[in-house]
């Protein structure tokens, strides 16, 4: 099995009551369904969430054919399932992004915020994403930036030792970072992508302006600040458009959707497992989710995911 950094697991965590239910981020929430809305195709073949969540956003993706919602704690998963339903459109997936277990060009578009900021390896994370898309497919990304309006301010007036404007990202806490818009673009590059839009999202994430100002204003100024990120970016949240490059050919639509995560062989699936032909793992399937968080063939490791 090969080394990986450690993966954030919100398994179960009360992540959505605390913190989109029980704050007033309405603002937050619609500005990013307006930024997804502006970037991705509407419609298309396949798509995979990354990071999905309890599928907040999913539903934008309706326009495809099957969605894969894809996360790592099961728990998130299930609160997607009561969200979005299980009418065979949509497939959901625990795993880790750092391992994923899709089929390498068997997926027409990605999506995939508020995830890369708990990255500790941005560069393993995109090449992950980058095997999976066909060429030319189009992949949304959001990420947390450190060149923001406040940190800037707050820097330049010297109650904040870290520079917003040094590439390197910057740590908050465990698994949490923040990214320098340069940074970002050259690991998007490396990576494989080619990145053609850009928008500047959440300018007046501000407690008191969402407290004063009503809400449909604040989004109509979000709506008009977007675009200017094609020119600077300042805002706390950005959302780019890429497009995968090379030469990677892409799956054949009736071919199989899992690879094995350590070897990268077809899985097949019997009863509900999804077994590796090579030896090297077996995958639960249970209610309804594709779960590649236990390698069943580990020793020990059906007892553990019983």
């Amino acid at each position: 099995m090969m080394d990986t950094p450690p993966v954030c697991d919100y398994e179960g965590s009360d992540y959505r009551d605390r913190f989109w239910e029980s704050k007033p981020r309405s603002y937050e929430d619609r500005t990013e369904h307006l930024a997804l809305r502006r970037l991705l195709p509407p419609r298309g073949r396949r798509v995979v969430h990354l990071g999905a969540g309890f599928g907040r956003m999913t539903h934008e993706l309706d326009g495809y054919d099957q969605v894969i919602v894809l996360d790592y704690s099961r728990t998130m998963l299930r609160d997607a399932q009561a969200r979005l339903g299980r009418d065979g459109r949509y497939v959901y997936v625990a795993a880790d992004i750092y391992r994923l277990p899709l089929a390498d060009g068997s997926c027409d578009a990605a999506v995939m915020e508020r995830v890369i900021h708990h990255m500790a390896d941005v560069c393993a994370a995109l090449r992950q994403v980058r095997a999976v898309l066909a060429p030319g497919a189009p992949f949304v990304l959001e990420y947390a930036s450190k060149r923001h309006l406040k940190s800037t301010l707050r820097y330049l007036v010297r109650r904040q030792d870290w520079n917003p404007f040094e590439r390197e990202p910057v740590a908050f806490d465990a698994l949490y970072f923040n990214f320098h818009p340069d940074y970002m673009a050259a690991c998007l590059r490396e990576c494989g992508f080619v990145t053609r839009r850009k928008l500047a999202v959440s300018y007046f994430r501000v407690g008191v302006l969402k407290r004063l100002i009503p809400l449909s204003v604040l989004v109509t100024l979000d709506r008009l600040m977007q675009p200017t990120g094609q020119i600077a970016l300042y805002s706390p949240s950005v959302f780019t458009l890429n497009f995968a490059t090379g030469s990677t050919p892409p799956a054949a639509p009736d071919g199989p959707l899992f690879k094995c995560p350590l070897c990268g062989a077809h899985l097949y699936e019997e009863g509900d497992e999804l077994i590796c032909p090579t030896g090297d793992g077996r995958w639960a399937v249970r209610d309804g989710i594709y779960d590649f968080k236990e390698n069943l063939a580990a020793e020990g490791g059906k007892a553990a995911a019983q």
